[in-house]
Formats: structure tokens, sequence, C-alpha cells
């Protein structure tokens, strides 16, 4: 298209351009096989000759067409569709990392992720180093061994609410030759674009906003297509010379910068670890992709609302919010997110980690759940929930103290919202 689409239009139109006739929404292929007339035709698929599909393990054209669109918003070559958020940062670490090798991430990530990569990944051989995301570039240069092969991020930490400095951890995995993985779930590329600030590979879990009303489980990787392969073939032998389990290919070679990583992601973690969103799942999240654009303002006002209420409250310790006046990561919000980030507020009452527990009791609006991201208002006490198999010195160390309070403002009326805040903590 001749004419330079908006983010706005991106949501709407990106990854689907129907034909003379065709279906004005995108088709569920809800299919596990495709037909072909001789085995020729089939074994071209197989040897990555011809474009098509044979098998939804692999490849649906559901899938990759929502996968377009968020490959389109994100400003990459790339992307593919996963079964949820954690199988996308699993796969995306993982098909640059192998048994003997390192990664450098963030500490304050979310607890999931820490955990996939602190236990996890571990017990397959693969060691990490967390830094203090504030460190110096000489502490994070620190870091690096020779055997590191990645660096790990969340551009807003779920749910500490730290704001990564994307171009100094950008900066310093370019340095020693690594790509850069940033997961970008809570400001989604309507607030944050990482790959403009140097990130290599960026993920989602699509479950949160993307798809917004908490209708389908999944995830997405986007690659950039930037990083350069074979001036860091050392590295990644994966990548630059033939993979004798799928008929001698060179990504690199066959593939270039712009598809070598989500081509070598499909055709050995997806083919053998499985890890697939399903067409309808799909299906869902473009009709929430569609309203993106017009959800993530009032989720970022509702938010920087009820922050600012907090932090005016006799009864609240402290309140995280980048983009509330004050917060320690203003100045970088306003950076990287000058328009907004999310609608995720964490806070602490004086009362401790009881006085939370009552406070989400007493709510009658605001939900209770393992959930975040919604249309819907929810709050969540991440010590007893999402991180609760970290320990009292991995809580600190992530910034989510025993007493937090993680509350996703929606899409409802801030004033209602409000309300009923106020009436919880009386």
């Amino acid at each position: 298209m001749s004419v330079q689409q908006r983010i706005d239009t991106k949501c709407v139109q990106a990854g689907y351009t129907p034909g003379n006739g065709e279906p004005r929404q995108i088709p569920i292929v809800q299919s596990t096989t495709f037909k072909y007339d001789t085995s020729a035709d089939m074994g071209a698929l197989f040897d990555l000759e011809a474009a098509g599909y044979f098998y939804t393990r692999l490849q649906n054209p559901t899938n990759d067409t929502v996968a377009a669109k968020i490959a389109a918003l994100e400003g990459g070559t790339v992307g593919m569709l996963t079964s949820s958020g954690q199988a996308a940062n699993f796969f995306a670490l993982f098909n640059l990392c192998e048994a003997g090798q390192h990664i450098v991430a963030s500490a304050s990530i979310y607890g999931g992720t820490f955990n996939l990569i602190s236990v996890t990944m571990k017990k397959m051989g693969i060691e990490a180093t967390f830094v203090d995301p504030d460190c110096t570039e000489e502490e994070l240069n620190a870091a690096f061994r020779e055997n590191t092969r990645a660096v790990f991020g969340e551009t807003i930490a779920n749910p500490a609410l730290t704001v990564l400095d994307i171009g100094k951890f950008a900066r310093a995995a370019h340095a020693h030759g690594v790509p850069f993985i940033i997961d970008n779930t809570f400001p989604t590329p309507v607030h944050c674009r990482p790959i403009e600030w140097g990130a290599d590979i960026v993920t989602h879990s699509t479950t949160k906003y993307m798809d917004g009303h908490g209708a389908a489980v999944g995830g997405a990787i986007v690659d950039a297509g930037k990083f350069d392969w074979m001036a860091h073939a050392d590295k990644y032998p994966s990548f630059t010379t033939p993979d004798e389990s799928y008929h001698g290919v060179v990504y690199a070679e066959r593939f270039g910068r712009e598809g070598a990583f989500i081509t070598k992601c499909t055709t050995q973690l997806m083919r053998d670890l499985g890890s697939i969103q399903s067409p309808q799942h799909a299906f869902y999240l473009n009709l929430g992709l569609e309203s993106l654009h017009v959800r993530m303002p009032k989720h970022a006002a509702n938010g920087l609302a009820v922050a600012e209420y907090l932090s005016k409250h006799e009864k609240v310790a402290q309140v995280s919010f980048p983009h509330l006046k004050g917060d320690k990561y203003y100045d970088l919000a306003k950076k990287y997110m000058p328009e907004g980030g999310s609608g995720v507020v964490s806070f602490i009452l004086k009362g401790g980690r009881d006085e939370a527990v009552r406070f989400m009791e007493s709510l009658e609006l605001i939900a209770i759940e393992t959930h975040v991201a919604d249309a819907r208002s929810c709050c969540l006490h991440p010590a007893s929930t999402t991180h609760r198999q970290l320990s009292a010195a991995q809580l600190e160390a992530a910034g989510v103290p025993e007493g937090l309070v993680r509350l996703s403002c929606g899409i409802e009326a801030a004033e209602d919202l409000l309300a009923d805040i106020e009436q919880a903590l009386k």
C-alpha cells in the first residue's frame, strides 16, 4: 500500500486484505490438515521450497493472518502465534539458547517468567544472571559471559511496574553480539514499539490487552528482522549451519535476517513442542486487536485517575504507576511511552498484607481474578497468587513486596472505579 498507515488503521486493517467476493472478516480455517494432489506438491512444502500449509501444528492461515497484523503493529518483519505468553517467551529464548549457554535478564519481570528462566531452563542446562533493571551500563555489561546468547526484559514489568530502559539494554546486547528480547504485553504496540528503540525480538501474552476480553489464552513472537546472524555465526551455528533435522536448511542463508528467526522457531520448536494457538482463539484475538487502539488510551486514563486518587489517600503507603508524576519511572515512561502505558496500578496499604486482602474482599465492582489487562477491572494479591513460588527475598528483588496489590483498570467509567475503591478502603 502506498499510503503509510497509522497504528489505529493497522489495528483494524493489517494482516488481511480480502479479494473480490472474499469474506470481509478473516476466515477461521478450523482444520488440522490440508489436501494436495501429489506427494511432490506436499514435499515442496516440507522442504520449504513452496509456500502453503500442510499441518496446523506448524502453520495455519488464520493464525498467520493474525500474526502478520501483530508484526505490522510492532514494526517487525514476521510473527508467529503461540498457545500462551509463557510459550512465546520460552520459544523466543530457547530458539537462541541451548545447554551450556547463558541468559542476561532483568530481575523485575513476571513471576512465571522468572521461574521459567531461573528454574525450568536451568534444569535444561541454561544459566541466567538477573540484573537490577536500574543498574548502570557498566554493571549491565559485567553480567555478560562468553556463552551469553540472549538478553531479556519487560517494557513494563508485571506487577512491579518497573519501566525498562530499552535503549540501555539494547546497546548492551548488541555490544556483546546477542539479540535483545522484550516482552511488550503491558503497553502493547499502541503505546510502545520497542523495535524502534533497538529491540530484536518482541513477545506478547496476547491473553491480556490484545485480546482484552478474557476470551482466549495466547501468545505472540515478532522478529524485527534486523539481527545479523551471519555476522555472529560462531555464536549461532543453529542459524548459520545446516539443520540436519530439517533437510539441511541453513536458516540465515535461506531466509535472511527478515525470516530466519521465526522460520527456525516454527520448524524446530513448534514442530517438536507443539504449543500452537488454535485458529478459533486467533479469530477471537483479531476481534480484540481491532479495538486495541481505542481501548488502550481509556485503560491508561483510568489507571492514571486511580493512581492519582490512591497517592493522596491516608491509608495508602505507596503507589506505583509509571505515568504518575513523581513516580520513580516517570521520565522513562514519558520517553518510551509518551501517550500512556497501561491501566495497571500497584499499591501498598499501610495495614500490610492482611489489610490488602481485606480491601480486595470489600470491592464490589472490581473483581479478584488471576488476570490483568482486561476490559473489566480486576485486582490481585501477587504474593499469594501469581508470584507465590518466589521467596520473600525474591519477591523484594522482583519489586513485589508481600503487601502489594495489583489493580488492573478496565474501560468502565473512572468515577465508578473510584467510588468502588473508596467504599472498599472505608
